[in-house]
């Protein structure tokens, strides 16, 4: 049985002076998207150390490599990318590489002048020179907009690719199967719709207004962060063809026709946007609402907030090295008041949950 963590001691800082930075992708040869017996590589066939560190920026387009001393450096520039409003370069993910088989792939999430889509690049080259290959389309045409681009992509335990798609403004068109937007998608690494889909195309789930985190736990469970309108955001427990409300119902309303989330904010204490889940233990960055949210599944108590208002609007977050977690700061995406270093990449240490 995994045991329960929780923050400990202060945070402290591992990169600094990031531009709307948006997500974090460690590439871990065990990691969440990995094959078994599979190795982190460059298509090349240069191995990568376990840990690396790539982060998207929104709007700039580009990927970046995390060096040992802390400094960062462009590993590639995602050709297409349509930055404005909250649409630009997203959500990363990888897949590693199989025995024999080409390199780790990069996939990322980004706003197009058309659409939102999803593309591959192998990763070349060696740690601190870093590259990415020609783009791949994986898949597109999920509605874009000035807001509400969902973004978060990332490989389940099933080695299937999902993606949270916002309703990009269309609220009737989230209760829609035929309307990508809405939903959470879910697709083959190359794009190809899975046979047991609910509904024949990659819709997984719908009813969504602005999905964006999701991670799974040891048991397999989807978890969705979700932003609402203006009464509740949202924690879901996802599960295929089901349908969360939006825009009929917003957070709990006790309708038989929809799921209702596990647990529920006001949105100005909340604004969900990445979510992990470490020693199966949920962890939410909150942009409006300027903190990390922590949960733990079943154990009967409301998630805790945590170093609210002290590093500003949080975007993302994942596991670091070493039993720690790492975070994202996002006061420079137009919405945040920056300091002089922001945004920032944290770093805080994790321990076992008293009791």
């Amino acid at each position: 049985m995994l045991v329960p963590v929780q923050p400990s001691g202060a945070p402290s800082v591992v990169t600094s002076r990031l531009d709307a930075p948006w997500s974090i992708l460690r590439l871990t040869a065990a990691g969440v998207g990995a094959r078994a017996g599979s190795a982190v590589t460059t298509a090349d066939g240069m191995a990568v150390p376990d840990g690396t560190t790539l982060i998207s920026e929104r709007d700039s387009a580009d990927v970046l490599e995390l060096l040992a001393d802390g400094s960062t450096r462009v590993v590639g520039t995602v050709a297409g990318v349509a930055p404005g409003g909250e649409g630009g370069l997203l959500g990363l993910a990888a897949l590693a590489a199989e025995a024999g088989s080409p390199g780790t792939w990069v996939y990322a999430y980004f706003t197009s002048d058309s659409d939102n889509r999803i593309v591959r690049m192998q990763l070349q080259g060696a740690p601190g020179a870093l590259a990415l290959g020609a783009a791949e389309p994986v898949t597109g045409g999920i509605p874009r907009a000035s807001n509400h681009d969902g973004g978060r992509i990332a490989f389940g335990p099933d080695g299937m690719l999902y993606a949270t798609a916002g309703d990009a403004g269309n609220r009737e068109g989230a209760q829609s199967t035929d309307y990508l937007g809405g939903k959470i998608l879910r697709m083959s690494p190359t794009g190809a719709v899975p046979a047991d889909n609910p509904f024949g195309n990659l819709v997984w789930s719908l009813g969504h207004r602005n999905p964006q985190g999701i991670g799974w736990d040891s048991r397999g469970r989807l978890w969705a962060a979700e932003f609402g309108q203006d009464t509740w955001d949202e924690l879901n427990l996802v599960t295929p063809g089901s349908n969360y409300g939006w825009p009929v119902v917003e957070g709990a309303a006790g309708d038989p026709r929809f799921v209702d989330p596990v647990q529920q904010w006001p949105t100005d204490e909340a604004s969900p946007s990445g979510l992990a889940v470490v020693n199966d233990t949920v962890f939410i960055a909150a942009l409006r609402g300027e903190r990390l949210w922590r949960w733990v599944p079943d154990s009967g108590q409301p998630a805790t907030p945590w170093f609210v208002g002290e590093f500003g609007r949080i975007r993302d977050v994942a596991a670091g090295p070493d039993g720690t977690l790492w975070f994202l700061s996002n006061n420079t995406d137009g919405r945040g008041d920056p300091g002089i270093d922001d945004d920032r990449l944290w770093q805080v240490a994790l321990a076992p949950a008293p009791g």
